[in-house]
């Protein structure tokens, strides 16, 4: 990411000295705390508003500021890894993610308690300075191994997280979630600092920081296609949070009547992404980018419609939820194929577009899931999930349509 001239010792390929495996299986534990923070909410939410006495649609608001927090933070705080060490900065926004998730749990006021989780969104950059980090100090014909060995892990964080929050949260207390999430954190900011070295050397000719920020606007126009990748992540990864934000109340209400626990159960599922996203990754490099995209959308409407069928039996409801959380992530890897093969100078730039389009969609689709539970139950929930898969496949079509003919 850095554009930072490489220190002197690092020009000679026979010094460098890269980062050991050791190194690289801490850092992708870490990558996986400090994703999980944003995912202990959704088995737990039906217990926190419970505990807050606030509506479905009032606690709808935690996820959604984090998420739109984050999508923030993406914006204004990762194109500083152009400017400033990735260790410092990785320092900085796990303290700040510690503050976050320690006010969480400790405060007794809901507005303060939401307040501790924009803090913790807005701060979520790590997941996005580590893999830059790890591509400056390893050998380059290791970097699609050091890269999926962190994506492993963020994908076991989020997995442990909602398994793991649904556990503590039945038998031991919500609460008892975020003292243990801010023990981790607290780990995760002593050690960080300890094992990441500090080597990018910047120039005097950088960049200023505003102008490192608005030089994304003349990228966007050249490369409209960013924001059409960007709007279908969004929607797609808005269908994922309000669909599980919408289990985690639907399956604790009195007419389904199963504990926090269950919804975390559930959750684990998404551990055949482990498997089943590489294989699924390939099979979009060999059919191209924009089919592959439209055919899994197509596949994720069918598997949300099911949910109409399926949604009040539990072990049924597994058929829908494999299916979606089977093509959901390979979305998301077709989106960043269309733009990763461009201009290699503006690709940070590019994916900072796309991930904020995805967190802000995210976070809006949060909140407006649980609105929608709390108008019409879980039938609301499943409707406003089905037009938002609608608007994915019609996109994606769109998007192939335009580009049929053409190599990808």
């Amino acid at each position: 990411m850095s554009t930072a001239a490489p220190a002197p010792q690092e020009h000679n390929e026979d010094t460098t000295k890269y980062l050991s495996k050791a190194k690289l299986y801490i850092l992708a534990v870490a990558s996986a705390v400090v994703t999980a923070n944003a995912y202990y909410i959704h088995p737990i939410i039906a217990r926190v508003a419970e505990d807050f006495s606030v509506s479905a649609a009032m606690i709808g608001a935690v996820p959604a500021l984090n998420q739109i927090a984050l999508a923030l933070g993406i914006l204004l705080l990762l194109p500083l890894g152009d400017r400033v060490s990735n260790r410092r900065l990785t320092s900085i926004f796990v303290a700040g993610q510690f503050c976050g998730i320690l006010a969480m749990a400790l405060v007794q006021d809901f507005q303060l308690f939401i307040a501790g989780s924009t803090i913790l969104g807005f701060f979520t950059i790590a997941p996005y300075l580590l893999p830059a980090y790890v591509s400056k100090r390893i050998n380059p014909s290791e970097l699609g191994h050091a890269t999926g060995i962190l994506t492993a892990g963020i994908i076991g964080g989020i997995l442990l997280a909602r398994a793991g929050a649904g556990f503590l949260g039945e038998n031991f207390g919500w609460r008892t979630v975020y003292f243990v999430a801010a023990t981790l954190m607290l780990i995760v900011s002593i050690a960080l600092p300890l094992i990441m070295e500090e080597r990018e050397h910047q120039t005097s000719a950088r960049q200023s920081y505003g102008k490192l920020i608005f030089s994304i606007l003349p990228i966007i126009k050249t490369h409209p296609d960013i924001i059409r990748a960007g709007t279908i992540q969004a929607l797609s990864f808005g269908i994922f949070l309000a669909v599980w934000l919408g289990l985690g109340l639907h399956l604790t209400s009195p007419e389904m009547g199963y504990g926090v626990d269950t919804v975390g159960y559930l959750a684990a599922i998404s551990a055949l992404n482990l498997l089943t996203t590489p294989r699924m990754g390939a099979w979009a490099d060999k059919i191209g980018a924009y089919k592959a995209r439209t055919i899994l959308a197509a596949i994720q409407l069918l598997g949300v419609a099911s949910l109409f069928i399926f949604g009040n039996n539990l072990w049924l409801l597994m058929i829908p939820l494999i299916t979606m959380n089977l093509v959901g992530p390979v979305i998301d890897i077709t989106g960043r194929m269309t733009f990763l093969n461009l201009d290699a100078t503006v690709r940070t730039r590019l994916m900072t577009v796309y991930i904020f389009l995805m967190f802000l969609g995210g976070g809006m689709a949060s909140w407006a899931g649980t609105v929608a539970y709390d108008w019409a139950g879980w039938t609301g929930n499943v409707t406003f999930a089905f037009i938002m898969s609608v608007l994915v496949l019609t996109l994606s079509a769109w998007s192939y349509r335009k580009t049929e003919g053409r190599i990808e």
